[in-house]
């Protein structure tokens, strides 16, 4: 799961009355009048924290007539109870580090992809088709951003333009290879350590 559902599953989660409602609506569909009765809230208090759940994705809801039901998402719900021990221990490893001969395969790999795939002035050919060759182009792309530094949507999609003209696609690669972290049209770098792994892929 992408770094950003994680973050925005955890902030939905981070108020009382928010577990609350979830709490109540495990025992099945509710509608907001009800929800406000047993939490001795207003329905506009329901609304308010209803609307932080569904774009949460852990709530769906349903009209009927004047009235809107609210469900449990109880898929997204248990994958993202799970996404952030996931994403935390992802690399961990039992064999405690990679010898010096497959490091040095993964060099030669890294600068051979790295030269079938960009010009000598730098420019992107086109995005490769298997997804090793893909990590380590989309590697090779990062490793010339800043470290710390937070990117307009507008300062990425020049920056990806300057090495491709499908700024779009790799700018949501970025994301769905933890390359980067979005919030609210922000994008800042991961820490190399929770970037997808090509190392290992065959």
């Amino acid at each position: 799961m992408q770094l950003d559902k994680v973050v925005a599953y955890h902030k939905a989660l981070a108020d009382p009355t928010r577990i609350k409602i979830l709490i109540l609506l495990s025992e099945g569909e509710l509608n907001g009048q009800v929800l406000a009765e047993k939490l001795g809230v207003s329905p506009a208090t329901i609304t308010h924290h209803a609307a932080k759940l569904r774009e949460a994705s852990l709530i769906n809801e349903r009209r009927e007539k004047n009235t809107i039901f609210f469900s449990l998402n109880h898929y997204f719900i248990k994958n993202s109870a799970t996404a952030a021990t996931e994403l935390i221990y992802k690399n961990t490893s039992t064999k405690g580090g990679t010898d010096v001969l497959e490091d040095d395969k993964n060099k030669r790999l890294q600068q051979s992809v790295v030269k079938n795939f960009f010009t000598l002035d730098n420019k992107l050919k086109h995005i490769p088709a298997q997804l090793k060759k893909k990590l380590i182009v989309l590697e090779h792309l990062v490793s010339k951003l800043e470290k710390g530094r937070k990117y307009s949507e507008k300062e990425i999609n020049a920056f990806i333009k300057s090495y491709h003209e499908d700024f779009a696609t790799i700018r949501r690669e970025f994301i769905m290879h933890q390359f980067m972290f979005r919030e609210h049209e922000i994008y800042e770098l991961n820490p190399p350590e929770m970037w997808a792994k090509w190392e290992n892929l065959a």
